[in-house]
């Protein structure tokens, strides 16, 4: 790339970032009778950050939350009292806050309710996105689709079943990074040649343990639920997915089989969730992908997706640089490691100094834009399957054996978390 197309294409990222995190009200006209109405099913720290994420960037109302446990409505709601009335909006009625276990299909029933957060843990997603759509109600989920199998097939029947009457979407926000963008963009017109092999890693620290504090079991596990395989599906689907689906989208495909290993070592005293995945892939085009996910210690590591071609190689790091080197050289201009402070140039270009920038605001806004155009976007079905993706390699190392894609999609493997959720209606 010559310092003119450098050039060029970072003030055009620029641009993006400046329209679109920081001029939302110029693109939506931001009043309370013109919003989307939002609701929120779980709210956690991943939801109330992704809903008031939302509400900066897109002209939306948060007015109705649900939830299995009182405190995380009480502690969340100041919060989003306090996004809303930033934007100019009423606080949320104490009529909509809802909790227990029917809390979500209470919210879901509200009228007033245009779209729908869904941010529980996974084992959850397939029943409240099966609700929220036969509610009428446009669903942002969180990624995964399913723990299972047989959650991916119920969410692959509402694909087939909406018909363009909802905007359905996953939290599979680095699809929407300008920098992955341009990449996958150059490696699909062929910039790196024949993919001969894929190399990706998703290195995480440890999580966290929420206190028991007399809880019940099922309390417990659900607070922690990282922490187990039947209530989150494990670290490769929560974390390794999103690199996963990076390499689907790049190849536009899934993959054919898996072998791989994993396991649990130096993790948490309690929980069944492993905490350390090596999988291999092999796609068509007998093209190989090896994913290597940690979640254990106390610092994050790196996310990576290395294309490796017959003419060059494309590399693309959440903080480390994106770019592509051999026969086409391509820098995103967002910084590699080894650069500590963006050069003059970068400053005077206003580059990102991460490639995930403006990921989650041209995501959100693309879900409310869908929505208030009626151009209605429904990304299940790849959502399905880079969920299956990361079935298939999590399955492949548990059994330690191969396992093809269609093995896979013929186990109609089930997992039942045996929860007890009426302990919360008291």
């Amino acid at each position: 790339m010559t310092k003119m197309e450098r050039r060029t294409f970072l003030k055009g990222v620029a641009a993006v970032s400046a329209f679109t995190i920081l001029k939302p009200d110029t693109a939506f006209c931001t009043n309370a009778n013109s919003a989307i109405r939002m609701g929120i099913i779980g709210c956690g720290g991943r939801g109330t950050g992704v809903i008031s994420s939302m509400s900066k960037n897109t002209n939306t109302a948060i007015i109705a939350m649900a939830d299995l446990f009182d405190d995380k409505l009480q502690n969340a709601v100041t919060f989003l009292n306090k996004v809303n009335t930033e934007k100019g909006f009423p606080e949320i009625q104490k009529t909509n806050m809802y909790k227990g276990s029917r809390a979500y299909l209470q919210l879901l029933n509200n009228k007033e309710v245009d779209a729908v957060l869904i941010s529980t843990p996974a084992y959850a997603h397939p029943a409240f996105l099966e609700a929220a759509v036969a509610a009428g109600k446009h669903a942002y989920c969180e990624k995964p689709v399913a723990i299972d199998v047989d959650g991916c097939k119920r969410v692959q029947k509402i694909a087939a079943g909406i018909n363009g009457k909802l905007s359905t979407v996953f939290g599979f926000q680095i699809r929407y990074a300008s920098p992955f963008i341009e990449m996958i963009n150059r490696i699909q017109q062929g910039a790196i040649g024949d993919i001969v092999n894929v190399q990706l890693y998703y290195l995480s620290s440890g999580v966290g343990i929420i206190p028991i504090n007399k809880m019940s079991f099922d309390e417990y596990r659900i607070r922690n639920h990282y922490h187990f395989h039947a209530i989150s599906g494990g670290t490769l689907l929560d974390q390794g997915i999103h690199i996963l689906d990076v390499c689907n989208w790049a190849l536009q495909s899934h993959p054919i089989q898996a072998i791989g290993i994993g396991g649990s070592k130096a993790g948490a005293e309690f929980g069944d969730a492993w905490n350390n995945y090596q999988i291999i892939y092999e796609y068509a085009n007998n093209i190989s992908v090896s994913i290597h996910t940690t979640q254990v210690g106390p610092e994050f590591g790196d996310v990576c997706a290395r294309f490796i071609g017959s003419k060059g190689i494309a590399e693309a790091h959440y903080s480390g640089g994106v770019f592509i080197s051999g026969d086409n050289p391509w820098d995103s201009g967002v910084p590699r490691y080894g650069t500590s402070v963006p050069t003059e140039e970068q400053r005077k270009s206003g580059v990102f100094l991460s490639a995930l920038q403006d990921a989650d605001a041209n995501k959100e806004i693309a879900f409310i834009k869908s929505i208030e155009t009626g151009n209605y976007i429904n990304h299940l079905q790849s959502g399905c399957e880079s969920t299956l993706t990361a079935l298939l390699g999590r399955e492949a190392a548990i059994r330690r054996e191969r396992i093809s894609w269609d093995e896979l999609i013929l186990s109609g493997e089930k997992i039942d978390p045996n929860l007890d959720l009426s302990q919360f209606d008291k």
